[in-house]
Order: C-alpha cells, then sequence, then structure tokens
C-alpha cells in the first residue's frame, strides 16, 4: 500500500468530528453525574470530569453560559446537565460542551444561597461585633424600595402615625429582576454620600426566592456592610430569610415591622413622660414631707432649744485666744524694739564719713605697699640688667679683636675653614681698627688629629 493512502492523524480526527457532528443523539443531551476535578480558570471557563460509578467524561462548560450560573460548582456535587457532545481535536478526545447546569436533589438558587452564606460568614461580615445600634430618636429615615409597590405604603404609614416627627427620604430602587442588585447598592452608597439619614430601611414585599433574590448577591451584601449609616433589612414575609438580613445592623420580618424598629411610639413617649411626671412629683412629695419632719423634729430638740450651750464653749476659747494674741504682740513688739536699737547703733557706727576715713586709712596703707614692692622689684631688674651687659660685653667680637683677633671674608660670606679658600682668592680681613684686602698665595690644611 502506498504512503499516500494513509490518513494523517488531523484528518482521521476531523472524519470522527463530523461523524460526532452529523449525529443527532450526541446534541442535546442531557447527563447526570458528579463532578470531579473542578478547575475554575482565570479566563471564566470551567473544566471538569462528570463521572458515575462506571464511567466518566470530560467536559467543558465556557465562559459565556458559567456566567449564568446561580451557583459556584464544587467537587463531588451531583447536578444534571444540558449540552453536546464532540471531539477536541488537539487531543483526539471527545468530551461534553455544557451548556447549562443544575444540582441534583435541590435548586441552584439555594445552593448559591448556601455558598454565598458560608463565604461571607468566613469573612466576617455576620460578625455582631460590626453592628451599628439604630438611633433611638431618628431626625430623617431613608427607605430604599419600589414606590409602587405595598412596602412603601405601609412603611410610611407607620412612620407618620408612630412618630410623625421624622422626615422620610425615599430612594426610589429597583427590588426585582436585572439589575436590581446593582440598584440598591447604588441607592445605599448614594445614601451615604448625601449623609442626610440617620437610619435605612432596605427592603421589600414578599415573593418567591426568585422575586426576592436580588437581596442575595453579594454586592448588595457587601454594600451594606461597608454603610456608615445604619440599616433596618426588611425583606419579604417574616418567614423569608436573604443573605441581607445576616448583614444588616438589625433586622425585620416585613416592612411594616421595619417601621416600628426605625422610630419610637410618641404615644408611648407621652406615656412615658406622664408616668415619669407622676412618679416625679410622688417622690418630690415624699421627699419634702421627709424633709419637713427632719426639721420640726430639729428645732425641737434639745440643743437647738437652748443654742447659747452650744456655742458657750467657743466663746470662752475665743476669749482666751484673744488674751493669748494679745501677749504675742507685745513680745514681739519689745524684740522688735531691741532690734531697732541695734539697728541705729550700728548706723551710727557705721557712718558715711566714718566709713570715708577707713576706706582713705586702707587706701594709704595700699599706696605705701605698692611702692615697697615696685622699688623691690626695679632693683632686681637693674641688677639682671646690668649682668646682661656684662655678658653682651663679653661675647662682643670688637672685644675679642681688640685682644688681636680678626674675621676674614670671602665673596662677602666669613670664611670658618681653610678648605673654604683656593690659591688666588681675593679676602678680606676686618681687624678692630680696619678692613685689610690680601691675596691668597699659599695653603696648608691641618690633618685630623695633628
Amino acid at each position: 500500500m502506498s504512503a499516500s493512502s494513509y490518513l494523517t492523524v488531523k484528518a482521521l480526527t476531523k472524519y470522527i468530528k463530523r461523524k460526532f457532528d452529523a449525529d443527532p443523539h450526541l446534541r442535546d443531551v442531557y447527563v447526570k453525574g458528579e463532578l470531579s476535578n473542578v478547575k475554575i480558570h482565570s479566563s471564566g471557563h470551567i473544566y471538569f470530569t462528570l463521572k458515575d460509578d462506571a464511567s466518566r467524561i470530560q467536559a467543558t462548560m465556557f465562559r459565556t453560559q458559567a456566567t449564568k450560573l446561580s451557583f459556584k460548582p464544587e467537587e463531588g456535587m451531583m447536578v444534571y446537565i444540558r449540552g453536546d457532545v464532540n471531539v477536541y481535536e488537539t487531543s483526539g478526545s471527545y468530551q461534553l460542551y455544557a451548556q447549562t447546569m443544575e444540582p441534583d436533589g435541590i435548586g441552584g438558587l439555594f445552593v448559591a444561597f448556601n455558598q454565598l452564606k458560608e463565604s461571607l460568614q468566613k469573612e466576617g461580615l455576620f460578625n455582631p461585633n460590626f453592628k451599628q445600634p439604630i438611633p433611638q430618636f431618628p431626625k430623617t429615615v431613608g427607605v430604599l424600595t419600589a414606590t409602587t409597590g405595598a412596602a412603601i405604603r405601609d412603611i410610611c404609614t407607620t412612620i407618620n402615625r408612630r412618630y410623625p416627627q421624622a422626615e422620610i427620604q425615599i430612594y426610589p430602587t429597583l427590588v426585582q429582576g436585572t439589575g436590581a442588585a446593582a440598584n440598591i447598592a447604588k441607592n445605599i452608597k448614594l445614601a451615604n454620600v448625601h449623609a442626610q439619614c440617620d437610619v435605612l430601611i432596605v427592603g421589600r414585599g414578599g415573593g418567591s426566592i426568585e422575586d426576592l433574590w436580588a437581596f442575595n448577591e453579594e454586592i448588595v451584601a457587601r454594600a451594606i456592610f461597608e454603610s456608615r449609616i445604619p440599616i433596618i433589612s426588611a425583606v419579604g414575609h417574616e418567614t423569608d430569610t436573604t443573605i441581607a438580613d445576616f448583614v444588616a445592623d438589625l433586622r425585620a420580618p416585613t416592612p411594616t415591622a421595619a417601621a416600628e424598629l426605625a422610630v419610637p411610639n410618641q404615644q408611648e413617649l407621652f406615656q412615658r413622660i406622664l408616668a415619669s411626671q407622676t412618679s416625679l412629683h410622688q417622690i418630690m412629695t415624699a421627699q419634702l414631707r421627709f424633709e419637713r419632719n427632719r426639721l420640726t423634729k430639729y428645732k425641737q430638740s434639745y440643743p437647738l432649744a437652748t443654742p447659747e450651750r452650744l456655742y458657750r464653749p467657743f466663746t470662752e476659747r475665743l476669749a482666751q485666744t484673744e488674751m493669748q494674741l494679745q501677749q504675742a504682740v507685745q513680745v514681739y513688739m519689745m524684740k522688735r524694739r531691741s532690734e531697732l536699737d541695734k539697728l541705729a547703733a550700728n548706723i551710727k557706727l557705721y557712718s558715711p564719713a566714718q566709713t570715708i576715713r577707713l576706706h582713705q586709712q586702707k587706701r594709704t596703707q595700699l599706696q605705701n605697699q605698692l611702692t615697697s614692692v615696685m622699688h623691690h622689684h626695679l632693683a632686681q631688674e637693674k641688677a639682671r640688667l646690668v649682668a646682661n651687659i656684662r655678658t653682651l660685653a663679653a661675647l662682643n667680637p670688637l672685644t675679642m679683636m681688640e685682644k688681636g683677633f680678626s674675621v676674614t671674608y670671602h665673596n662677602e660670606s666669613i670664611v670658618k675653614q681653610a678648605s673654604q679658600l683656593t690659591t688666588g682668592d681675593t679676602v678680606q680681613i676686618r681687624y678692630q681698627d680696619g678692613l685689610v684686602s690680601a691675596t691668597v698665595t699659599n695653603i696648608e690644611l691641618q690633618q685630623k688629629g695633628e
């Protein structure tokens, strides 16, 4: 058989793929199985294996279909899949391309609800430590709901009936359908930017889980958690529970109940004020009666009946203290008079004239001492000068020349050794009384040691 008769792997794979494409039983198939080796790629595609007790098949769900899932596929989950079976040419293997996926036994929305609830709970979004207190007397109540439903009517009616002093700020909001979650989160952030409300009521009336699903979206949960304004969640009826209920600062079973939790009842406040006034009046009356009885009792007591006996000891002590004070003043005055006499004597002793006389005597004494010291110092310096003059006279070259010594110059330099001259040099010889020029005719050098 010639080489041209052999198929390439690519050609064979394409042929098999065309067979798969032509088979109507491999299109729009419904398969039930267990998810295994689930990998959610960063591109958004989902790669997994679908298996049962006997077999397994590789499967892929592309991003376009994966973004429509209401839950996150996980390892071991039983699912129902609708899709097509075809050949992946690169590996030459067949696989299932999933179009839709639903969990087995329970709805996909319920799975998504539990998955998001578990994830946010791990992050701490349900932690009671992050819950903000609801203000007791709000000035402005913000309401985020649809303007056409019964919820807005029930909330406004309840607030106006219970606490008409509060202003109601309505943020018209989509609470159902496409874009509802994003609109709820946007209005929560907008209310925080306006910063006019003291508390926010976020919710809607009852409905199916699909109708309430916007309040189970992660974007709404995070907007509620990040709100600086306390939020009351009021979604559906008392039996309905959403993710928003777990994250909110306070959960109300119904919109009407949310309005009751947001504002106080002014009638109850009036009753409490009246009760407090009555109680305060009774307490003050009883206290006045008690104090009046005490005053009457004190007035009738023995000490107050004869008050002079109370202060008599103090009067006697005061008189005694006055006598002691007078004696102390007399002693002090005598002492001060003695000190003044001594001071007068000292002033007389150290009068200005006496002080001048003493300083003049001291000045004369210091002048005499200074004159004596100067004479002694001049005598010492004169003796030192005479000694120095004698020393200089002894070292004077002219004095040496008087004894017959002379100084020889050559080229204006003193000749200290005969080796500095050569025969024929002209030298100048300095004597005491003049200068002589001479020519060197003979030089005899003396050997060392001779």
